[in-house]
């Protein structure tokens, strides 16, 4: 399940579909365990699953992704964009990768090229949270002493989600 704080990396796991030796589940269920182990801190396990993931598919953007976020909690910070980039090249659209990789971006001080991954996970219909990618949007042009972005960000963020905790705090910190 996703954690619900916009500053945290979300972590997507779904139904498990198709046959058990097909390669495409094989790298999901091996997705899922490590994105499991990663919530749990047991990041030697975490890689150990995703390895058997993107062995068993290697065009399964989300283990990359999940890489991506292994390896940035690891503070390899190489790996962890190369990973990143690589779940993109598979799926470039993806709403949870793209919001990874921007905070990714924000974390190691790319605060404006960060923005631009919130935003493109914000465009997929389908994106379940789209105020978490405001929500982190805001924090980063904060970071930069972007008050006029961030407080747009975070008022986009609570359009989506009026009771959203964190966003509530930033905008009444920028406005007070």
């Amino acid at each position: 399940a996703a954690p619900t704080d916009p500053t945290e990396p979300t972590v997507e796991t779904g139904t498990i579909v198709g046959e058990a030796g097909d390669p495409r589940n094989r790298a999901k269920v091996h997705t899922e365990l490590g994105a499991l182990y990663y919530g749990r801190g047991n990041m030697a396990v975490a890689l150990e699953e995703l390895r058997i993931a993107s062995a068993a598919d290697p065009s399964y953007a989300l283990a990359y992704s999940m890489f991506g976020l292994v390896y940035m909690e690891l503070r390899e910070h190489r790996l962890a964009q190369t990973n990143f980039e690589r779940a993109l090249r598979l799926s470039p659209s993806d709403p949870d990768i793209n919001h990874n990789f921007g905070w990714f971006l924000c974390q190691t001080g790319r605060e404006d090229e960060a923005v631009k991954y919130f935003l493109q996970a914000v465009r997929n219909p389908l994106y379940p949270a789209p105020w978490r990618s405001y929500s982190a949007a805001g924090v980063c042009s904060l970071r930069k002493n972007n008050m006029k972005d961030a407080e747009e960000f975070f008022l986009r963020a609570l359009q989506q989600e009026p009771d959203e905790p964190a966003s509530l705090l930033q905008l009444g910190q920028i406005r007070y």
